[in-house]
């Protein structure tokens, strides 16, 4: 295993650290002013769609989509992309600004692998150039969602039309005022075999039917604008041509979508985790009690030194995933990639709340990433499947690797 970064990596993390010193950083005070302006809620910041230009002009754009995509991709690896990942989740809000943002990358994944060539006209290309946002309708608030299978919301064929009908909830990236379309997972056929009732279909946000009832918060975050809406689907029609794939395929396409955002999901909570280290490394050498500095305490010094080591850990094995899912593809890299969707969101949840404590009272407040980032890695940790899910799978699959032996 070589987790040396190619030239091409090295190169746009150089380019992506630079845009970020010479865009972001002088931006993002005004951005966080907007953010934290009750009257902007659901509005996207002005400066959004100038930044999205000069992310195009610099070649950092859909970065994310691997190589295997053919065209549609910049050539970049998993292993390459990761580290441009961590990068991004230092400051999570400027994803978008590369086009590199979730549910779209998820979605453009879906669109990319099985659309079909009208699919792709209407809405990846669109998708792929920034000009709209989606959202991704799974989770059901009826059901645990995490078991796939149980979800109710129907998908009746009548016609030419699709007739849809259920509650989806957590349908993140539905608030947003660039939202156009949505991808809907249910069931076409509740009396096929278990993993073959499901079925994804394009849903454009401005269907009749389709009506957001709340946005919802994760620990009082609503994410403006993208947010996450609790979504009614009454009698939503849409032509037979909007299925994606085929009847009965929604589980696999489901399970093809998840490998490489659970590869960009962790990495950016390396990044959001190295940012909280970097945080509370500063504020030792800045706050005094008790007649010394921070950093000479002892125990200060251990708490930071347990998450030098526990980043590392996580960066190493995620980096490791990629690396496995580019050799040998995600079915193969299944168990390293339920690994990192246990460990990373825990490491960085630690993480976060050692650095929350060594600040004090500006680690809970206003003033820094911290509280925002702790929300997002306790969310991250129910996201794309839950702890249990994955270490149920995992236990699963490590007993009948070594039980027999």
């Amino acid at each position: 295993m070589n987790f040396e970064y190619s030239e091409k990596s090295k190169e746009l993390q150089h380019q992506l650290s630079s845009f970020i010193a010479e865009h972001i950083v002088p931006i993002e005070e005004e951005y966080i002013a907007f953010q934290s302006d009750k009257n902007n809620m659901w509005k996207r910041f002005p400066k959004t769609e100038l930044l999205k230009q000069k992310g195009k002009e610099a070649g950092l754009w859909n970065l994310f989509l691997p190589k295997d995509y053919g065209d549609l991709s910049p050539g970049l690896t998993n292993l390459e992309y990761a580290p441009l990942a961590e990068l991004m989740g230092k400051k999570i809000w400027i994803s978008e600004i590369f086009n590199c943002s979730a549910p779209d990358t998820g979605n453009m994944e879906v669109l990319a692998k099985y659309g079909n060539e009208k699919q792709k006209k209407q809405w990846l290309f669109p998708l792929m150039n920034g000009d709209i946002r989606s959202a991704f309708l799974m989770t059901e608030p009826q059901v645990a969602s995490s078991d796939a299978t149980n979800i109710e919301t129907s998908i009746v064929l009548e016609g030419d039309e699709y007739v849809i009908n259920g509650r989806k909830w957590w349908s993140s990236g539905a608030m947003d005022p660039h939202c156009k379309v949505a991808i809907v997972m249910g069931k076409t056929d509740a009396n096929a075999a278990r993993h073959q009732q499901q079925s994804m279909v394009l849903v454009p946000m401005d269907t009749p039917g389709l009506k957001i009832v709340r946005p919802l918060s994760v620990l009082g975050y609503y994410d403006s604008p993208e947010g996450h809406a609790e979504i009614i689907l009454d009698h939503v029609r849409v032509p037979k041509e909007n299925l994606i794939l085929g009847e009965g395929r929604g589980f696999e396409i489901a399970q093809g979508r998840l490998g490489p955002g659970r590869i960009h999901h962790c990495m950016r909570l390396v990044g959001m985790a190295q940012y909280a280290l970097e945080t509370m490394s500063q504020r030792t050498l800045e706050r005094e009690t008790f007649g010394k500095k921070l950093y000479a305490y002892s125990s200060i010094r251990q708490e930071i030194a347990k998450s030098q080591c526990e980043i590392e850990q996580a960066r190493l094995l995620t980096l490791s995933a990629a690396d496995k899912m580019d050799k040998t593809g995600n079915k193969e890299a299944k168990d390293i990639i339920a690994m990192i969707k246990i460990v990373a969101p825990n490491m960085a949840q630690k993480v976060i709340d050692r650095a929350m404590q060594i600040l004090g009272g500006k680690g809970v407040g206003p003033d820094t990433y911290l509280p925002h980032y702790f929300a997002i890695a306790r969310m991250l940790r129910l996201a794309d499947g839950p702890d249990e899910v994955h270490m149920y799978q995992l236990g699963k699959s490590c007993i009948k690797k070594y039980g027999n032996k």
